[in-house]
């Protein structure tokens, strides 16, 4: 196995039309969630994923698990709770350059996800655990399966790569959501924070000042998430460079770009690239995916990719 991944998704409603959600009056159904998101995008890559997670015994867990399914990725370690619901949030795209997102997650089957659930076999055969902060917060069960997979990860020479993705609404506390955040960077081979998560944990600073506070946490490797700049990386010796980004004319969705920028980094390592290269492809891929509705639905296949890195600029293939 290649990557896998531990965390929530959601059955995603998205109106037909944009304007403030109250006059929606119909939607389409598609799901999302930071962790299927990367396993999907590294499927459409020809790589092996596999996403584990707790879904509800509904009809919006079974159209999940089927499209996840589909995708090709393993989902063998999903389990059903017949007592919790699949979680669902919605998107308003209120006006351009403004998308915004509700969710109705509380007493989700996912927030009851436990260590008991969580296999060795799941993870033990893993080169990368990609993990989020979003899971522990979504519950106390949930940091300790979390804790246990980031455990059978160490024991196993699995590398953890987190991406902080934080959510203060989940959270509640801020002090509680930068201890846990930075405990679990700690942790962590890679850590893939934007440039506002990373001013929210350590202050104000430069991007190259907030990166060495990730490295003084004993992270090995960074890569700074900058939006349309791109992305700034740091390995090992703290060698500093900034990636260009990719220029996107108009932003359709820009929820699950940064699942997308992950998703194409990890490729990018899986494939034997430098560290440049891979968050290059990672600026693509995030890039790419703002360019279409849905959360995952903008993620390309290894043709597409190259097309776009290779500046393609045909509108029509015919």
């Amino acid at each position: 196995m290649d990557v896998v991944t531990i965390g929530e998704t959601m059955t995603l409603f998205t109106p037909n039309e944009e304007g403030p959600l109250r006059h929606a009056r119909s939607f389409s159904m598609k799901f999302g969630g930071a962790e299927s998101n990367v396993a999907i995008g590294l499927s459409r890559l020809g790589h092996k994923s596999r996403w584990i997670s707790r879904i509800g015994e509904d009809e919006f867990g079974d159209a999940m698990l089927s499209f996840i399914r589909g995708e090709g990725v393993d989902v063998s370690y999903v389990t059903r709770d017949p007592h919790s619901p699949t979680g669902v949030f919605f998107k308003e795209f209120r006006r351009l350059n403004d998308t915004r997102v509700y969710y109705y997650r509380k007493d989700s089957a996912a927030s009851k996800m436990t260590a008991d659930l969580l296999r060795e076999a799941a993870i033990e055969d893993a080169k990368y655990l990609h993990i989020t902060g979003i899971t522990p917060a979504l519950s106390k069960t949930c940091r300790l399966a979390l804790d246990k997979a980031i455990g059978i990860a160490k024991e196993n020479g699995t590398k953890i790569v987190f991406d902080p993705n934080i959510r203060l609404k989940l959270w509640g506390d801020k002090s509680e959501a930068r201890s846990f955040i930075t405990r679990y960077a700690s942790k962590s081979d890679m850590v893939l924070p934007g440039l506002s998560e990373a001013e929210f944990l350590f202050g104000e600073g430069s991007p190259e000042q907030l990166v060495d506070h990730f490295h003084e946490l004993g992270v090995e490797i960074v890569m700074m998430k900058l939006g349309k700049e791109g992305s700034l990386i740091s390995g090992p010796l703290s060698q500093k460079k900034h990636v260009k980004g990719f220029f996107v004319e108009r932003v359709v969705d820009p929820v699950g770009a940064g699942d997308a920028f992950a998703a194409g980094v990890l490729s990018g390592l899986l494939d034997g690239f430098s560290l440049e290269e891979a968050a290059r492809r990672g600026n693509a891929m995030g890039a790419m995916a703002t360019m279409v509705n849905g959360d995952a639905e903008g993620l390309p296949d290894r043709a597409d990719l190259a097309l776009f890195m290779n500046g393609n600029s045909d509108d029509v293939t015919r």
